[in-house]
């Protein structure tokens, strides 16, 4: 009798990982983009974050406990996680109520209107940017001045100036003498939304990601990479047209999208090569936006359409069952 199997469902891999320790662990691994904004932008950039967090803490709190009806599971930690990236997602200056709505948006309809974590199509941080976006089009491209020096880069992003001056028909040798060097666009002496202007606070954040093996490199990888070639052979057809690529990597959203967002576990594909794939479709939407579209950044779109293509993906590309020979 004591060697009776136990049946039960699946999963039947166990591990230690746990949502609420991945969840912390984007936490810190966003800390070093947090620091790098209040640097920039001072106490108005914390207070923003504050606002956002809480608030999403908040409404998805009240949506669980008194519509839902469900036990609240606000201390796993991604409703903090959704927080920080829609903050980062914002300009500085944003007015409070409007923080609060792009919150109520991003938990209650990018998360809580499917279901909640793990069941949500789209990621809810950028369901709330991108609402926020299209509706209060003026507040969410009023950008603060850069407050770590007196020459510090301020006004429109990068990425604004170089769409502007291309429209009113400047040479991108004539544009140059407006933009930051690639050296501040990698340290973040520019302006932009909270969490976009530090490349390498970023980049030490995916790194940290990857070392606790909380995030793969296949997805960021894949979208830089994309970015990178495709904005490449345009700078090379015609450099008075094309900004250069690694211009298109460190300015906008490229790394906080490519590393944070688009990694999202939920709304990404389950295996590896899928997200190859996703990356790559996300670098391609993001390219054509930027030079093509109407407006200067596109990786916010580029992520949600693919997050619709997300079903598709792992419906063509599949992990091989277990017990069967590849």
């Amino acid at each position: 009798m004591n060697k009776l199997l136990t049946v039960s469902p699946s999963p039947h891999v166990k591990g230690d990982e746990s949502i609420r320790k991945i969840m912390y662990g984007v936490v810190l691994a966003m800390l070093p983009a947090f620091a790098m904004s209040a640097m920039f932008f001072g106490w108005e950039s914390v207070k923003v974050t504050l606002i956002a967090v809480a608030a999403s803490v908040f409404f998805e709190y009240v949506i669980q406990k008194y519509l839902m009806k469900v036990k609240p599971t606000v201390d796993d930690g991604s409703a903090i996680v959704t927080g920080i990236l829609l903050a980062f997602n914002v300009p500085v200056g944003l007015p409070v109520w409007l923080i609060v709505l792009g919150a109520l948006v991003a938990i209650g309809v990018g998360k809580m209107s499917f279901g909640g974590l793990g069941q949500n199509p789209f990621n809810p941080a950028l369901v709330g940017r991108v609402f926020l976006l299209i509706s209060f089009p003026v507040q969410m491209t009023t950008w603060a001045p850069n407050k770590l020096v007196a020459d510090g880069f301020s006004g429109a992003t990068p990425l604004g100036l170089l769409k502007e001056g291309l429209k009113s028909g400047k040479t991108i040798s004539e544009i140059t003498s407006q933009l930051p060097n690639h050296f501040d666009l990698f340290w973040g002496n520019m302006s932009g939304s909270l969490g976009e202007i530090s490349a390498v606070a970023l980049l030490l954040g995916g790194l940290y990601m990857l070392w606790k093996k909380i995030i793969s490199w296949h997805t960021p990888v894949a979208v830089l990479g994309t970015i990178f070639i495709f904005e490449g052979i345009l700078w090379l057809a015609n450099p008075e047209r094309f900004m250069d690529p690694m211009f298109h990597l460190f300015t906008g959203g490229a790394m906080l999208g490519a590393i944070f967002m688009a990694t999202d576990m939920v709304s990404s594909p389950m295996t590896r090569v899928g997200q190859l794939i996703f990356g790559v479709g996300i670098g391609i939407i993001t390219v054509l936006i930027r030079n093509f579209g109407a407006y200067p950044e596109g990786i916010s779109f580029a992520i949600l359409i693919m997050n619709a293509f997300t079903p598709l993906i792992n419906a063509y590309v599949k992990p091989t069952r277990f017990g069967r020979v590849a």
